[in-house]
């Protein structure tokens, strides 16, 4: 899909519009999201790339400009999003790449980027695997990050047969849900409305597996 080179241009374009932390972090989820498409979708490993360089793009705008761009674009902010400003940079980010990076406007990439913060219901791997490298991207240094990080590796995905993989990948991101939730409440900060869908769907479709104890959720 995606040439070498035109990963490092892209590589090379977002280094130069980033502050050193904000690159740091992006490059971290760029390794994340290799290391776990290794595990799940090898064929994918250069759209997580691709979203992993271009999930924070939009980042370090304000929230004005963050306004700003979805005005510009027709894009309806909810009173939901606008409660949850923290979220918007994913909707903004998603929604230049067609103009500003047309080689990468895949739907694939598009969605990862849209989604990588609040998730939601039915959720392609693409997005669960940007959104995880996200969270537990090797320079965050955050309890719940670092718990999310180990709990994850611990198992040893790497030894489990791919459909008990697939059912590890969908309890960790359960319990990054209900610790985000968790941590929201705690906060008295408002939680997306996509992010209880995202819990939700996870729940319905693992109560017919082999789930976890539900002690470890909320």
């Amino acid at each position: 899909m995606f040439c070498e080179s035109q990963l490092l241009s892209l590589r090379a374009d977002i280094s130069g519009k980033m502050s050193p932390s904000r690159l740091e972090h992006t490059l971290g989820v760029e390794r994340m999201a290799v290391r776990l498409g290794e595990l799940y979708a090898p064929e994918k490993i250069p759209v997580l790339v691709a979203a992993a360089l271009l999930h924070d793009i939009t980042k370090e705008n304000s929230f004005q400009k963050q306004l700003q761009i979805c005005d510009n674009l027709g894009i309806m902010v909810s009173c939901d999003e606008k409660n949850a400003p923290k979220t918007l940079h994913a909707i903004t980010a998603s929604a230049i790449i067609p103009s500003e990076y047309p080689d990468f406007a895949v739907s694939e990439i598009l969605d990862a980027v849209r989604w990588h913060t609040t998730g939601r219901a039915g959720m392609s791997i693409c997005e669960k695997l940007i959104y995880l490298a996200d969270y537990i991207e090797d320079t965050r240094k955050f309890e719940d990050c670092v718990y999310l990080r180990e709990y994850f590796f611990d198992a040893d995905p790497s030894k489990m047969s791919m459909s008990d993989r697939l059912i590890h990948l969908d309890r960790t991101l359960l319990l990054s849900f209900d610790m985000t939730i968790r941590q929201l409440v705690d906060e008295g900060s408002p939680i997306h409305v996509s992010t209880f869908s995202a819990r939700n769907h996870l729940i319905i479709d693992l109560s017919g597996k082999d789930s976890p104890d539900n002690s470890m959720f909320i």
